[in-house]
């Protein structure tokens, strides 16, 4: 057992030392010109009507109206939270994640 723990550990060791000696080289960085990423138009049309709901004057507002805002605002979400925006890791990779951590700490 204290082998296999040895042998993991100059593996580490040596992955994170290797990487240091290759990326020294004098080369001259290239410029990167990204450009911010484009929001669609349809996602810029629901968030202008989230702003638009935000910034009425509820106040006068009936229930019925009220609840109309609710449903809208919710179903605008939704859309949104659909166009997959966001970083989704599943179950079998943290459990690797944490085994990872727990094994070389």
């Amino acid at each position: 057992m204290k082998k296999i723990s040895f042998y993991l550990m100059m593996i580490v060791l040596s992955l994170t030392v290797m990487p240091t000696q290759i990326f020294a080289s004098e080369k001259n960085p290239a410029l990167r010109t990204d450009s911010p990423k484009e929001v669609p138009a349809e996602v810029k049309v629901m968030l202008n009507r989230l702003d638009e709901i935000k910034s009425m004057d509820k106040s006068e507002l009936s229930s019925v109206e009220k609840k109309e805002l609710r449903k809208e605002v919710r179903t605008i979400k939704k859309e949104l939270k659909s166009t997959g925006n966001g970083i989704y890791l599943s179950v079998g990779a943290i459990i690797i994640v944490i085994l990872l951590l727990i094994l070389l700490l």
